[in-house]
């Protein structure tokens, strides 16, 4: 069986618009549906087992207060998983928790055969310290990259017709659905729903309904999983994406910026 472990930051006591090459597969939540598993207390995750003869996928997501990193096979089948809080630290916690992980597996990173990276939307300083790591691996172990939505990697393991709910700085926040663009909430209004929707928040304890965040922070327990799922299909589609071309999506909205007609501005950063 395969083990999914929530991991303390090392040296710490415990406590879309992306340029790419080939086609977009079809639909995979069915897919992502079948190798889910079972929660355990306190976030972790067992999943089925699978053989990484064929070579392994890694999957890196900083996005969220919680760092994820993800191994698993070709197929996408999960293999472990860890995941930390983030605090300020990524820099530092990030490359040593990948050879952590690739350690206990007894997995050499010459035997990946792809790094799959979450791009947000998320903080600037995560979401650009974790695609900057992606990007380092797979130029210099001449793998392909593969970006994928956060939150529709968060949304695939959340209730059908779920709408997620992200912070956007210390008042606002972001509302998005399954494949469609986030859109802002300024501070004071709340996202309109229909009758068969549900809102599933992440990062909001206190700004949300406890409700939603409570299915948040269930639906990002799967978003490991979900990214190696997500990527292993697109990898299978020969649907990588450009090296240089890939960005992550920060939310900018300095002082004295308005949003036009509700829809968040995304800084597609190269750096």
């Amino acid at each position: 069986m395969a083990r999914a472990t929530r991991v303390r930051a090392p040296g710490r006591t415990p406590g879309r618009d992306h340029r790419r090459v080939g086609r977009r597969p079809a639909d995979v939540d069915p897919a992502i549906d079948r190798r889910r598993g079972s929660a355990l207390p306190q976030g972790r995750a067992v999943t089925p087992s699978s053989s990484p003869d064929d070579g392994v996928l890694l999957a890196i997501d900083s996005a969220t207060t919680q760092v994820v990193v993800a191994v698993g096979g070709v197929d996408g089948t999960p293999l472990e998983t860890a995941e930390w809080p983030a605090g300020y630290r990524h820099g530092e916690t990030l490359l040593p928790a990948i050879d952590e992980l690739l350690g206990r597996l007894d997995i050499g990173r010459p035997r990946l055969k792809a790094i799959v990276v979450g791009t947000g939307p998320g903080a600037f300083t995560g979401l650009r310290v974790g695609i900057a790591t992606a990007k380092g691996l797979a130029h210099a172990l001449g793998l392909p990259i593969i970006g994928i939505s956060t939150a529709d990697a968060i949304l695939a393991h959340a209730p059908a017709r779920s709408i997620l709910l992200l912070p956007a700085g210390p008042s606002d926040r972001l509302v998005a659905r399954r494949g469609g663009p986030a859109t802002l909430l300024l501070s004071g209004t709340d996202p309109e729903l229909a009758d068969d929707e549900t809102l599933v928040a992440v990062d909001l304890g206190g700004r949300a309904p406890a409700t939603a965040v409570e299915l948040g922070d269930l639906a990002r327990r799967g978003l490991g999983a979900a990214l190696l799922v997500l990527g292993a299909a697109r990898l299978a589609a020969g649907d990588v994406d450009d090296l240089a071309g890939l960005v992550p999506d920060y939310v900018t909205l300095p002082r004295g910026v308005q949003a036009e007609g509700g829809e968040v501005a995304w800084s597609h950063d190269r750096r």
